[in-house]
């Protein structure tokens, strides 16, 4: 029996995973490559969720009612403005099937988060990457870009891998030259980017008020990142309610379980477990920017978890020899930058480790 061919894999090459260690010497390897909360999830969301095991037996609320319900009252929309899905990547696949299909287009830019490219092409449409400007998002050139087949723009902000933030007002700028076409603002690293913008006096973020205003505009947020859920598998989608209710036809049932549930609801509340995380990212990334730029190497400025890193040789190679240290980051050869790596940031034991390792790999 023939097979249709696979166009939506999902494989750690893909999405960040990384391979289970193959020998008891890498079981305490320092994982710098999937841009997870180094602190691991909410204390709160733990005992959350190993409250509900015992329901393990019975099916999840299929709505999320009630994670929709906080959701809500915790962004200032209405409940039917929020669809919640397994992983923001789930979501993506959904946004797609939603509005792409052969003969359509999608937007977004080289070297963004992957997974445009593979949900755009799962739907039998095609994905157009415009250059980036100095490792950011050519916003002139994406708007452009746009013609009669183009139904969705994919942005991420900041933008995975490489890090860079796109202004509040580039967004509306934007936004005012493309109404007719849906605008899918990523913000997985929402919180960290909204610190370093507070800090650096910046308006990092209007999107929710484009969804309060009824715009063409898709913001996705996750519990994967700052939450420390990644896991658990739990992203959700803000938008008008037309939108939400196009996009939750491509649902599938029973796909946040119970676990996943009960441990976002008690993360959402955990403030001093998500002021943690960023204050100590906020530190870190900094600290990590200034040794790297120190011993050699060419570091983009980060609004994320993570740094972009030009090493100047092949960056494969790079990683498995720092794997040899003890250490896993992301080579980002399937990104069109083989000479670049992303490296997640830390706790400071651990970028410690990081920077004596990639010194010794500098002067060898």
């Amino acid at each position: 029996m023939p097979l249709a061919p696979a166009r939506y894999g999902f494989a750690g090459d893909h999405t960040g995973e990384t391979p289970a260690p193959t020998s008891n010497a890498l079981t305490t390897l320092i994982k710098l490559d999937s841009n997870e909360n180094p602190f691991g999830p909410s204390p709160h969301a733990i005992k959350a969720m190993q409250a509900v095991l015992a329901t393990c037996s019975d099916y999840p609320d299929d709505d999320a009612s009630t994670l929709r319900l906080k959701l809500a009252e915790h962004h200032g929309v209405q409940v039917e403005q929020i669809l919640v899905a397994g992983g923001l990547t789930e979501f993506l696949g959904m946004l797609a099937r939603a509005f792409l299909a052969p003969g359509l287009n999608a937007l977004t830019s080289q070297r963004s988060f992957i997974v445009y490219r593979l949900a755009t092409e799962a739907a039998g449409a095609q994905l157009i990457e415009m250059p980036m400007l100095q490792d950011g998002f050519d916003l002139g050139g994406i708007a452009a870009a746009v013609n009669r087949n183009t139904r969705l723009i994919f942005l991420a902000n900041p933008n995975n891998p490489t890090g860079t933030m796109v202004t509040a007002d580039d967004i509306d700028h934007l936004l005012e030259s493309i109404p007719e076409q849906v605008v899918v603002l990523d913000e997985a690293y929402y919180e960290f980017a909204q610190d370093f913008a507070a800090r650096r006096g910046i308006t990092y973020s209007r999107s929710l008020d484009y969804v309060r205003k009824g715009r063409n505009v898709v913001v996705l947020r996750t519990f994967s990142k700052v939450h420390g859920l990644a896991g658990a598998r739990v992203g959700y989608g803000v938008a008008s309610v037309d939108l939400i209710a196009r996009i939750s036809r491509q649902r599938s049932m029973y796909c946040v379980s119970i676990l996943a549930q009960a441990g976002a609801l008690a993360a959402l509340e955990d403030s001093a477990h998500i002021r943690k995380a960023v204050e100590n990212n906020t530190h870190e990334s900094q600290r990590l920017y200034r040794a790297l730029s120190e011993i050699g190497y060419a570091v983009t400025p980060t609004w994320g978890s993570f740094l972009y890193c030009d090493i100047g040789r092949g960056a494969s190679n790079f990683a498995e020899q720092l794997r040899v240290e003890g250490i896993a980051i992301r080579p980002l050869d399937q990104w069109g930058a083989p000479e670049a790596v992303r490296i997640t940031v830390g706790t400071p034991e651990q970028n410690d480790a990081l920077l004596r390792a990639m010194t010794k790999l500098k002067n060898s």
